[in-house]
C-alpha cells in the first residue's frame, strides 16, 4: 500500500485535492480568475496522471478510487461556492447532490449485503460529468470573457448537467438492477 501511496500519478491526485480549497476560497473572494487557473491546473494534473498511471504501469487500486473522489470533491465543492455566490442556480446543485449522495447510499449498501461489486460510471454518468466540468468551466469563464456566446456555452452546460444528472440517475437504477440480476444468476 506504501508504494501505491507514493507512486507519481497518485501523488498528483492528492496534489489536485489539495487545490479544492484554494478553487473554493477565491470562488467565495469573487476572484473567479484565480478560480479558473485553479480549474485549469486540476484538469491538466488529471489527464496527467492518468497518462502517467498507463505509461509507467503503475496504475493502482488506490489510484482508481482516489481520481473519481478528487474529480467529485471538486465539482461538488464548486457548485456548491458557486451556488452560494448566486452563480449557478440552486435547482442545479440540489439535483448534483441528490444524485451522487443517492448512487452513494445505494453502492453502500449493495456492498454491504450483496456480492455486486461492479460500480462503474456508465456513459451517461460519464457525460453528466463532462457537463459539470464544462458547466463550471464556463460560469467562471463569464466573469474573466464578457462575451454573450461564453454565456450562452454556460447556459447550455448547465442545462446539459441537468438532463444527464437526471439520465444517468435513471440509468445507474437500470443498470445496478441489471447487474444485481446477472449476480443472483451466477
Amino acid at each position: 500500500m506504501r508504494s501505491q501511496f507514493w507512486n507519481a500519478p497518485n501523488q498528483i491526485t492528492l496534489l489536485r485535492l489539495l487545490f479544492v480549497p484554494f478553487m473554493i476560497i477565491n470562488v467565495l473572494d469573487m476572484r473567479y480568475g484565480w478560480a479558473l487557473a485553479l480549474l485549469i491546473v486540476s484538469a491538466v494534473s488529471d489527464g496527467l496522471d492518468g497518462l502517467l498511471a498507463r505509461l509507467l504501469h503503475q496504475r493502482t487500486k488506490l489510484g482508481e478510487y482516489l481520481d473519481p473522489i478528487a474529480d467529485k470533491l471538486m465539482l461538488s465543492s464548486l457548485f456548491l461556492s458557486l451556488s452560494f455566490t448566486h452563480q449557478i442556480p440552486w435547482r442545479y446543485t440540489v439535483l448534483v447532490f441528490s444524485r451522487d449522495i443517492g448512487i452513494l447510499a445505494v453502492s453502500l449498501v449493495l456492498y454491504m449485503t450483496t456480492p455486486l461489486r461492479d460500480f462503474r460510471p456508465s456513459i451517461f454518468g460519464k457525460m453528466n460529468t463532462a457537463c459539470q466540468i464544462g458547466a463550471v468551466f464556463f460560469v467562471l469563464l463569464v466573469h474573466v470573457i464578457h462575451e454573450p456566446w461564453v454565456m450562452l456555452i454556460r447556459h447550455l452546460f448547465l442545462q446539459g448537467v441537468f438532463v444527464f444528472t437526471l439520465v444517468s440517475a435513471l440509468h445507474y437504477i437500470y443498470l445496478t438492477g441489471h447487474r444485481l440480476h446477472e449476480t443472483s444468476v451466477h
